[in-house]
Formats: C-alpha cells, sequence, structure tokens
C-alpha cells in the first residue's frame, strides 16, 4: 500500500508558486518557488493533483471505482518519465497510458500547464472544512500528537521528516510509534528493529532539541489480550498506544476481555482507535464489545482513550466519545498519521471531541512532556 495514496489531506502547497523554465513540446514546465501566502493552494505536480483528488473522492465518500481511478492513474504517471509525459500531453496522446482517461488526462494537463486542476479546485470549495470555535480551542491546547508512523513500519516518510513537520505545525512533540512484528502488513517492528530506532530517535533527538521525538509503539492487542511486543522494551519506550488490528469480528465477551487486559497493562498509555471501524470505501461495521466496561477499564487504570483524527476512521463514535467523557476519561486526540501532511489532521478530532464535551486538561497531550512523561510512567498495576 502507497501511505500517501491511502489517505493524505486535501493540504495546500503553503508557501508556493511556480516558476516557468521553458516550454517544451509547447508545455511549460516549471519548478517550485516559495514566496505564496500561506494557505493559498498553489500548482501542483500531475501526480500530486491525482492522488489529492482520490482523498478528497474518499473524504467525500464517492463510490470507490471513482477513487481508484485516479488513484491507478497517479501510480501509472509517477512511472513515467517527465519529458516523455509532456511528449504524450502536447500530442494529446495521454490516454496512450494504462489507467489514464479522459478526465485524469484533463487533470494531468492542467497540472502540467502549472494550474490547479478544475476538478481539484471544485472538490476543494466543496469539502467542508474542520474548526468549529470549540474545536479550535481545543486544539490550541495541544503541544503534541501521540499515534504516527514513518517509513520503518507503514508511513511514507522518515522519522526526521515526520518530526520536523510536527515541530513546524507548532507541536513541542509528537510520540513516533510505528508498528509491533505480528503486524507483517504494516511492516511491524521485531524486537531488534524497535531497538535500532531507539538509537535513531536518541540521535535526532540531539539534533532537533528543544523539539522532542517521543519513543513509542502500536503494539497489537493480540486474540487473549497479550501485547505484540517484548516486555522491556514496553517499560523503555515513553508512549505505548494498544490497537486491535485482527479477529475485528470477535464476539462482544471476548472482545471486551481482550481490550480491558490490554488496558490493565501497566504498560498501555492509549486505547487507540477503539471500534475499528472504517467509514469509506466499502467501510467497515464496528467491532462489539461491552463499552461500559472498557470505559470502566480505562477509568481505573488510568489509560487514555484516543480519539483517533483519521478522516477514514473517526473513532470513537460521538456516543461512546460523550460516555467516556462524562466518565472523566483521559484523552489522546492524535492523527494516526502515516505521511507528513496527514499530521495536519488534528481539527478532525478536536472538533468531534469538543462536542462531546471533552475539556483540555483531560487531554494527555495538551501537558507538557515531562508531565506527560510522569504520567506515562505512573499506570496502576492489575
Amino acid at each position: 500500500m502507497n501511505p500517501r495514496g491511502d489517505l493524505s489531506p486535501p493540504t495546500r502547497l503553503a508557501g508556493e508558486h511556480l516558476r516557468p523554465l521553458g516550454q517544451p513540446s509547447g508545455i511549460r514546465v516549471y519548478e517550485r518557488c516559495v514566496t505564496a501566502p500561506t494557505g493559498t493552494v498553489g500548482a501542483v505536480t500531475p501526480v500530486e493533483a491525482l492522488e489529492r483528488i482520490a482523498e478528497l473522492l474518499m473524504r467525500g465518500r464517492a463510490p470507490s471505482y471513482r477513487q481508484q481511478a485516479f488513484r491507478k492513474a497517479a501510480r501509472e504517471v509517477s512511472r513515467v518519465p517527465e519529458n516523455e509525459l509532456l511528449e504524450l500531453a502536447a500530442a494529446d496522446r495521454l490516454t496512450d497510458i494504462p489507467g489514464v482517461g479522459a478526465k485524469t488526462a484533463q487533470v494531468i494537463t492542467e497540472a502540467l500547464r502549472g494550474e490547479t486542476p478544475e476538478y481539484l479546485t471544485k472538490l476543494l470549495n466543496d469539502l467542508p472544512q474542520p474548526g468549529t470555535d470549540e474545536g479550535e480551542a481545543l486544539r490550541a491546547q495541544l503541544k503534541g500528537d501521540l499515534h504516527s508512523h514513518s517509513d520503518w513500519s507503514d508511513g511514507g516518510d522518515t522519522i526526521e521528516a515526520m518530526a520536523t513537520k510536527a515541530r513546524d505545525l507548532g507541536h513541542d512533540y509528537f510520540a513516533l510509534t510505528d508498528h509491533s512484528p505480528r503486524l507483517k502488513i504494516a511492516n511491524g517492528l521485531s524486537a531488534d528493529r524497535l531497538r535500532e530506532q531507539l538509537e535513531v530517535v536518541s540521535a535526532l533527538n540531539d539534533k532537533l532539541a528543544p523539539f522532542r521525538i517521543l519513543t513509542g509503539v502500536e503494539v497489537d492487542i493480540l486474540e487473549d489480550g497479550a501485547l505484540d511486543q517484548h516486555e522491556d522494551l514496553l517499560a523503555q519506550v515513553d508512549v505505548v498506544v494498544a490497537s486491535v488490528h485482527s479477529k475485528l469480528r470477535m464476539e462482544a465477551g471476548p472482545m471486551t476481555r481482550r481490550m480491558v487486559a490490554a488496558v490493565a497493562s501497566p504498560h498501555v498509555d492509549v486505547l487507540g482507535h477503539c471500534t475499528g471501524r472504517l467509514l469509506t470505501g466499502r467501510g467497515r461495521p464496528e467491532s462489539t464489545f461491552d463499552d461500559d466496561v472498557v470505559i470502566e477499564a480505562c477509568k481505573q487504570f488510568d489509560t487514555a482513550m484516543e480519539v483517533n483524527c483519521r478522516p477514514e476512521r473517526l473513532d470513537p463514535p460521538k456516543r461512546i466519545l460523550t460516555k467516556a467523557a462524562a466518565a472523566g476519561l483521559r484523552f489522546a486526540i492524535s492523527t494516526d498519521a502515516h505521511a507528513t501532511e496527514q499530521l495536519e489532521w488534528q481539527p478532525y478530532g478536536t472538533d468531534r471531541a469538543a462536542a462531546c464535551g471533552v475539556t483540555g486538561e483531560r487531554v494527555v497531550n495538551a501537558m507538557p512532556a515531562g508531565e506527560l512523561l510522569e504520567w506515562a510512567g505512573s499506570h496502576p498495576a492489575p
């Protein structure tokens, strides 16, 4: 899976404009120059345009075949050398490329001219933007992000690129939580690879200080509630997010016991995307469990419930989030980012959290790093 193609946000090319370099075959070629005002939509490459259109169609819950058409076109165009692409556009033969039809060819042509494609502009204008007053007030209190992935597992960007983006967004820290080993489809980290990553993070923290990368793992909750990583490593990292990624259709009783066992671990700081639902494409229904029991377990063992900001997840559902807020749980409002641009997704979580009664003093990533780490090291044993 291409992490960028999976679900990147319709982010602007902030601070960019394009400068013409020449006109081979009647198509102008551009290079990026950073001078345009932040927040404007700049010109994009053909691949960027196609991928963003696919993302916007997904968020708008368009039929999956339409999303896949733009993803396939982006994948095929990325393999075509630029000069060849320019020649095909000049000869009106872009549809010779496998997977490129009339509509995607028009997008490619407009992007090659240095324009923002008309279809992309339309989708951007039609997209409801997050950012209620209450949500923005909650977002302003956040100091970091506690769930993200790099190219060490199934993310699309390096650790340093992710950290730099988080810092540039105004965060004081972010937690690197690549997957654990049994999630082979996501290239989960073995114990040895995680130990190696800890050394890389240590060196980067020296370079990026005072910004801080928090070490971490998104550990799989196995069928019996055990955690998919060595105990010594779970004790060593700064942040542990525990999530169910397999056997999502277990019966409610076993699933409840499975989740409670994980929440009860003193190593677990955050229960990730608790229902496992997916809202886009073919979708995926929520896992069934006794949410009252899971909420009580989170409260008893002082484990935060994640408010997952990914637009295709938006997990937990509002009914559970409202109940958890009323129970006085702690929360982590995190992006589950798999690429740098996805670190901008926190407003999708803060809007929902604020609407369901979550306040800043109950959000663990509104804490300064030192206070956060003190809390993470203080969970009671079962």
